[in-house]
């Protein structure tokens, strides 16, 4: 890998599938079959990352399935459960200065209009209606609160994000 950064973990190889090399795909795109779209994946196995490219894929059921090069039969695809499916950060296309990734709200700074410091972002859970920071407390938190809720949703809860400083302002009263 020539990047000293971290890659971009996009989804996990399941069991195998059949006995031609297939294997099962978890995908965490937005759409299952986005991580299609990136070529060649890396794949981690025994902590090393690998460069592989994907040779075929389908739909089976409602899941998906996908050939690797060099992968043809069923005992070299078992080998591969549960690697992790990543690609580098130049993968990925450019955004506009107002945009980001949610992988880039990760420990974020979380404040809110009065200044107070609500702790920084864990994760965030997708619920349907709205997207929702999870963001861990500060150890002396002044409420008792080890973690918060608060929805993404921008200009009522979320006034402002800056990747750059990692820095995120929030209308939200910190008793929630």
């Amino acid at each position: 890998m020539s990047s000293n950064q971290q890659p971009i973990v996009l989804g996990k190889i399941g069991s195998s599938h059949g006995i031609k090399g297939w294997m099962k795909i978890t995908s965490y795109t937005d759409s299952v079959e986005g991580i299609f779209d990136y070529s060649p994946w890396l794949i981690k196995e025994q902590g090393e990352w690998r460069e592989v490219k994907v040779a075929q894929w389908r739909y089976q059921g409602k899941a998906i399935v996908a050939c690797l090069e060099g992968v043809n039969n069923r005992e070299d695809a078992q080998l591969l459960t549960n690697c992790e499916i990543a690609i580098q950060h130049d993968q990925i296309k450019d955004l506009s200065e107002d945009e980001f990734y949610w992988r880039d709200l990760i420990g974020c700074t979380v404040t809110n209009t009065k200044g107070y410091d609500m702790g920084s972002v864990d994760q965030i859970v997708e619920t349907g209606s709205n997207d929702v920071l999870l963001v861990k407390a500060n150890v002396k938190d002044a409420f008792g609160k080890a973690e918060r809720m608060i929805p993404f949703v921008p200009e009522q809860f979320i006034l402002e994000v800056n990747v750059q400083s990692k820095q995120i302002l929030v209308d939200w009263d910190p008793d929630f």
